[in-house]
């Protein structure tokens, strides 16, 4: 795997420390595919993540926003005891999935439907930041002097 040295990028730079991280942890991600998940546009400013918890009741799943990280946690009590099983194919054992949120991105809510926890985000941007459009009003400039022509005099 090949590893990048950010440290030119610290000394240059000031608050890109956030970006730094992400980049620098993106390699060191989990790598664990339980529960499979999905990342959705629905549309420019909307967003769901969708993750596969066949066997989890709403009671065994936290959905939770802390400083950007988006943290999902399922856990089951251990109800297999006495089962004995001839094939085991659905997963029932506790995970946590983390997602790194871009700024002004908020959890709008999330549903439980048939297995499949829904997490609906969305992009919701200060008017601050927003484009303005700015006006400009016509008829003559009171603030321009007009400089007379040097060579002519």
């Amino acid at each position: 795997m090949r590893t990048f040295d950010l440290t030119p990028l610290y000394r240059s730079t000031v608050g890109f420390d956030r970006v730094f991280d992400l980049l620098d942890n993106a390699g060191k991600a989990e790598t664990g595919g339980y529960p499979p998940y999905n990342i959705e546009r629905v549309d420019e400013n909307n967003y769901r993540i969708t993750l596969a918890v066949a066997g989890f009741g709403e009671d065994e799943l936290d959905v939770e926003l802390h400083q950007q990280t988006l943290t999902v946690t399922g856990s089951r009590a251990d109800s297999d005891e006495g089962r004995t099983y001839l094939h085991q194919g659905i997963a029932g054992r506790s995970f946590q999935r983390r997602f790194q949120l871009a700024e002004h991105v908020e959890v709008a809510g999330a549903s439980l439907v048939n297995g499949l926890l829904n997490v609906e985000l969305r992009r919701e941007i200060p008017e601050a930041m927003k484009p303005r459009k700015i006006s400009i009003k016509g008829g003559e400039a009171e603030n321009v002097k007009i400089l007379k022509d040097v060579d002519a005099a």
